[in-house]
């Protein structure tokens, strides 16, 4: 199977399991428990139908929105993931530099592998900075304030991460950061040399913004789970977000809100957007997908806040269903990694516009000519 087999988003995951070892391939692909929230982000999709209209005149289509501050071509962003040159020596650089080309947002996670620095110095798309609170209030203090040198556009404070989701799959494949080499797992990545000679060989593995404060995740192997229980702070409040949210001063959202109530607080701390996610199923197992909770939290806050619906998102029409029901934009993680597994930036860019063009020629067939004529008129329930 080769890039050019790919037609949809599932393809790329396909040509990701081939290429990866089993427990890099399964800590993209896998969430908590028994994965329920994960089957359900994208399921919850498929209770929604689309009403189209026709005689629209839809030659013109505009995908355009604005959110976070910053008007973008795309109805959708790349969520900020972590570990990602992992999956690919080039990481976070490929996945910039594709944002760049569409005219969208991107982000960098706390536990990115490579720094903020470089990232401002070689991409120009919007960018937002996942913040992790660590335990260590200096690290949060100088991630804060080098976002700001870099001029980031955006800082996202992800709050579902207080303890880390038993991922299991993890648990049975021995994944960590950085690799740890048992005989198991020299044998999966034995069988990948192509991966093995890029991560071991070419370009050293490291959290780029966190390894002069921590040495778990770089040098140190440690599971996901067990960095969240380990160095993240479980005091985190609605204080501590809002005085993170006066110590940026710039555009700030939330990732990870899930209920009205926590949708009401964001906006009465100045927040600026929020993120309805679920982390993508890794954290809690049994909660609530987030297209399932986008239309209460929409009548509550959307006049006041812009709300992005997170996860799930695998077809354009997914994004549709979303900003119909009055999302500002989506945004997914799963959406380029296995794109970004596949076949680096050249993988990322395929997965983009093909998500580009259903957008787009699904906004045609619907009768649709922007974004904004969008509404739930277009929608029945099943």
């Amino acid at each position: 199977m080769r890039l050019s087999d790919c037609h949809n988003l599932d393809d790329f995951r396909t040509l990701a399991r081939r290429r990866l070892p089993g427990p890099v391939f399964h800590y993209i692909d896998g969430a908590a428990d028994d994965e329920i929230t994960r089957k359900r982000n994208r399921e919850a999709y498929n209770a929604c139908d689309l009403v189209p209209n026709v005689l629209a005149g839809v030659e013109t289509i505009d995908m355009s929105v604005t959110v976070l501050g910053r008007k973008l071509d795309l109805p959708f962003f790349l969520s900020p993931t972590a570990l990602q040159r992992m999956f690919h020596r080039d990481g976070e650089a490929a996945v910039g530099a594709v944002a760049q080309e569409n005219g969208t947002y991107f982000g960098i996670s706390s536990l990115a592998t490579i720094s903020i620095e470089d990232i401002a110095r070689t991409v120009s798309a919007p960018k937002m900075f996942q913040l992790y609170v660590h335990k260590d209030k200096g690290l949060n203090s100088a991630l804060i304030e080098r976002c700001k040198a870099a001029r980031f556009d955006a800082l996202t404070l992800t709050v579902d991460t207080i303890v880390g989701g038993r991922r299991e799959r993890d648990l049975r494949t021995g994944f960590t950061s950085p690799v740890r080499l048992t005989i198991p797992s020299m044998l999966s990545y034995a069988f990948k040399p192509g991966w093995a000679f890029n991560y071991f060989l070419r370009t050293k593995f490291e959290l780029a913004n966190l390894k002069d404060h921590y040495s778990e995740g770089s040098k140190e192997p440690i599971s996901i789970g067990n960095y969240f229980d380990t160095v993240l702070d479980r005091s985190m409040d609605w204080k501590t977000a809002e005085k993170i949210r006066a110590d940026w001063g710039g555009e700030f959202c939330l990732k990870g809100v899930m209920s009205v109530g926590d949708a009401r607080k964001a906006v009465d701390i100045g927040a600026t957007a929020i993120m309805v996610s679920n982390h993508g199923g890794r954290q809690l197992d049994g909660s609530r997908a987030p297209f399932d909770q986008l239309a209460e939290i929409v009548d509550a806050v959307g006049d006041k806040i812009d709300v992005i619906c997170d996860g799930g998102i695998m077809r354009g029409t997914h994004v549709l269903e979303a900003l119909s029901v009055g999302a500002k934009a989506c945004s997914g993680g799963r959406l380029y990694l296995y794109a970004l597994a596949a076949a680096g930036q050249p993988g990322v860019s395929r997965a983009v516009r093909l998500l580009r063009e259903e957008v787009e020629r699904d906004m045609r067939l619907m009768g649709i000519r922007s974004v904004d004529q969008l509404s739930r008129e277009n929608l029945r329930w099943r």
